[in-house]
């Protein structure tokens, strides 16, 4: 490592002149938009979807017709694009709000002051004050290093740290692990990787997901059928039928729409940005979307002690001379705790246990540090050497850290510290050594020279006081939580057993762990807490539990948790903790509240299972409306071919709107943003489809078959009615047994969707169905959308095949969940997954 060798006054930064004339330059780290996307972004790309664009065709070709009423579909279109536009406006303005709180704010030198500013108020040549933990934030020249080392492996993939001497480059998004010092920016807003990062961190996306990829798979399939299914239904319709164009067109679209699931995407974006304005609102900064899904999914927490089960301050507990120790040679307890003092003062960049010490000793002596060696959690220790400035004497070479690393294991001064660490306390040795702190050992682990014990410095860690409700919740939802920590293992045991998790006795020191992967994965495992991890380790842990297949959720506020941060399936940061974990973390404490945990989990669980549920309904209606369409066409044809008669489509387009009312829209909406604590389980498209195909062949079937029965003569037109868009009285009511048949076995779909009952379920459906029984008895609705239920025998007709259907769904949804159950027990024991 290297030393500092610059003054602060030889670098007093920038004028507030030459700041002013820089802006006005423009040589500014200007800032993309916090989300990522602009308002107008955000428009463009709800309205220019897959889905609007089928249905705006199918509304074009119904308006050519002059029935307007028959396009009530696309104000599907204005549902699809306002609402999807509105939530995502409101998720982008919190996002911004929460990335201001949650940024990294870098201190700048200006007019030989040191203060902290906003990263898009950084300038060109702008002189920038780094520690430990600190992010880079521009490119730029270093000018001071005091033993500072870079890990860039953000920017180049290399986990080990890189040396930095005053005139070497530093590029922004690498971040500071030890040392202190400054750079000089020369490169700010677009020409540095900052920019970049940034928006990526912040961005509002609706990225790759299993729910969001499954729903593409069915919209891409969806579309191809679309093209055969309405060939089969204008041939049927305007050639087979010989009905007018317009009739023709309007059969055609009455046919095609009901087979796009118009409002699951919709849906899906609903469930996704209410979920991130309602974390938003505890706090918790979601730097993208399928984070809410992914937490929802992890079944293993690897939480860091510090931070996340405590909070980060510390307090000076006791400190207790070592054994032996000669009080002559400048140990006396007055003498420690100057030295202490000296160290609290002098440290550039203090972590929590030295913050600890500056509190308990507020009035250092008098001293000059004449070496340093920082401390880095590889090492896990710092040291000082210092001289009076008063005699200029020799105050001595002190090292402060972990007893078992500075120690010898079996001596009696790390068995004392052992056994305050059992106690959940953490445990410093404060050390002499024969030679300068800073002189090079044969390994950078080792302190140099001669360690001399000279006291043990015992610090009490608080413990969040949420922090045990959180485990007790993760534990009835059978998420494993694993506590990984670079502190004392039995220290990390005893805290984790006081919140009822593990045993100091089975605490896991790191430094024994294997390095084979799978060994590792058996012993992390069956372990529970584990101590002395150094940041490559917590890395290799969290990769061999995803090698068991396991879901790996990390949570960390350190410099080193980033790796593993990084590596996990969803990273967890703190918002008080490092700018570089925050800036690799899917997920952001803000409020540093480890019990906001169990609200994520909870907000994707709902996302999840909700948008499960609703997609049965949307899927259910494609697969009947496809059949519905093929029977129909096949009908038609095999009518003209042998002579039996021709058929049309049953509905006019406003029939097929009504009917996704409250069998779908209405009902999806409410149970989209309901409560729903089910655990996510892979295989989403599977599940919705074995539950979808069979219950909509059961409703395309039913609906057929009551066309068919009551169907007047083949559908003939009226004599003189050729090229009308109105159906014959006696095509109405055939239209609207067929509907009524259609309506009792969707609604019993969304009965077995909406299970369990809650009161405001069966309030939903009780005005599902009254609103239906209001559409088809009221003679106002009946005639504008062109219903009529008088007949009938017809009617009596459409209920008992109604019956049937409803106890064919009923017979489906007691079978396939069992047959589903079986297929993923299986999945789960085979030797793939063992």
């Amino acid at each position: 490592m290297t030393q500092v060798t610059t003054e602060t006054a030889d670098n007093p930064g920038l004028t507030a002149a030459e700041v002013a004339r820089r802006v006005a330059d423009g040589q500014v780290n200007d800032r993309p938009d916090r989300s990522g996307r602009t308002v107008f972004d955000i428009v463009r790309a709800n309205v220019l979807t897959r889905i609007n664009a089928i249905l705006g065709v199918l509304f074009v070709i119904v308006a050519s017709t002059g029935s307007l009423i028959n396009g009530l579909f696309g104000l599907l279109i204005v549902a699809n694009s306002s609402v999807g536009i509105i939530q995502e406006v409101r998720a982008k303005r919190t996002l911004d709000k929460l990335a201001i709180v949650g940024q990294a704010r870098p201190v700048v030198r200006r007019d030989g002051e040191s203060t902290d500013v906003a990263p898009d108020e950084v300038v060109l040549d702008d002189i920038i004050e780094i520690g430990p933990g600190d992010q880079i934030v521009v490119d730029g020249e270093m000018v001071e290093a005091l033993a500072v080392d870079v890990d860039e492996s953000l920017l180049t993939g290399e986990a080990d740290a890189v040396d930095k001497t005053p005139g070497d480059p530093i590029l922004s998004g690498s971040f500071v692990v030890a040392g202190a010092g400054a750079y000089r920016a020369t490169r700010v807003g677009a020409d540095a990787y900052a920019a970049q990062l940034a928006a990526e961190a912040s961005k509002f996306t609706l990225v790759s997901s299993e729910l969001r990829s499954g729903i593409d798979q069915i919209l891409k399939v969806i579309t191809w059928l679309l093209i055969p299914a309405g060939i089969l239904t204008i041939i049927n319709q305007l050639f087979i039928s010989d009905n007018g164009i317009r009739a023709a067109l309007l059969g055609m679209v009455a046919a095609l729409v009901p087979m796009v699931p118009e409002g699951l995407v919709l849906m899906t974006s609903i469930a996704f940005a209410v979920g991130v304005v309602r974390l938003g609102q505890r706090q918790c900064l979601v730097n993208e979307l399928p984070a809410i899904e992914g937490l929802a999914r992890v079944n293993v927490v690897c939480a860091d002690k510090t931070g996340t089960l405590t909070e980060n301050g510390m307090r000076l507990a006791d400190v207790r001379l070592t054994r032996g120790v000669d009080a002559v040679d400048a140990t006396e307890v007055g003498e420690v705790d100057r030295v202490l003092a000296a160290i609290a003062a002098h440290d550039p960049r203090p972590n929590a246990s030295i913050q600890a010490l500056a509190e308990a000793y507020p009035d250092p002596p008098r001293w000059t540090m004449s070496a340093l060696e920082p401390f880095t959690s590889a090492k896990k220790w710092s040291g000082m050497s210092f001289r009076d400035d008063t005699t200029d004497a020799d105050m001595g070479n002190w090292l402060i850290g972990a007893p078992d690393v500075l120690l010898d294991a079996d001596s009696d001064v790390a068995a004392d510290a052992a056994e305050l660490g059992v106690q959940g306390l953490r445990v410093l040795l404060l050390a002499r050594t024969d030679v300068a702190v800073d002189t090079p050992p044969s390994d950078d682990r080792v302190a140099p020279g001669t360690v001399t014990p000279i006291a043990l410095v015992v610090l009490e860690q608080r413990v969040r006081p949420d922090a045990r409700d959180t485990l007790d919740y993760f534990a009835g939802q059978r998420v494993q939580v694993k506590v990984i920590s670079g502190d004392n293992a039995a220290s990390v045991g005893a805290v984790a057993a006081s919140l009822g998790l593990g045993s100091p006795a089975t605490s896991v020191d790191a430094r024994s762990l294997p390095t084979d992967t799978d060994e590792l994965a058996d012993v992390v495992g069956r372990g529970v807490t584990f101590g002395r991890v150094r940041p490559d380790q917590k890395r290799a842990m969290v990769a061999a539990l995803q090698s068991r297949g396991d879901t790996v959720a990390m949570t960390g506020d350190g410099v080193n948790d980033v790796l593993a941060l990084k590596d996990a399936d969803i990273g967890v940061a703190m918002g008080s903790g490092s700018s570089a974990a925050r800036s690799v973390a899917q997920i952001v404490l803000l409020d540093n509240k480890f019990a906001t945990l169990p609200y994520v989990v909870a907000e994707g669980r709902r996302v999840i299972g909700n948008i499960e549920r609703v997609s049965n309904l949307f899927l259910t209606k494609t697969v009947y409306a496809v059949l519905l369409a093929l029977l129909v066409g096949l009908a038609g044809v095999c009518g003209e071919v042998f002579g039996f008669g021709s058929i049309s489509y049953p509905f006019q387009p406003i029939h097929v709107t009504i009917s996704a009312w409250f069998t779908i829209g209405i009902p999806a909406f409410v149970l989209s943003l309901a409560p729903n604590s089910e655990r996510a389980r892979t295989g989403f498209v599977r599940r919705v489809l074995a539950q979808a195909v069979p219950n909509g062949i059961i409703v395309g079937l039913a609906t057929f078959a009551t066309y068919i029965i009551v169907n007047p003569g083949g559908n003939e037109m009226a004599v003189g009615a050729k090229d009308s868009i109105d159906f014959t009285p006696e095509q109405t009511q055939a239209a609207t047994a067929a509907l009524i048949t259609l309506l009792m076995v969707a609604l019993y779909v969304l009965a077995v969707v909406a299970r369990p009952y809650t009161w405001w379920k069966v309030v939903l459906l009780a005005l599902s169905v009254g609103a239906y029984v209001l559409i088809f008895t009221w003679s106002w609705t009946q005639e504008l959308f062109r219903l009529d239920s008088s007949n009938v025998q017809m009617v009596s007709v459409a209920v008992m095949v109604g019956a049937v259907g409803v106890a064919a769904v009923e017979a489906v949804s007691r079978v396939v969940p069992g047959l589903i159950a079986v297929r993923d027990a299986r999945a789960s024991h085979s030797p793939r997954n063992n």
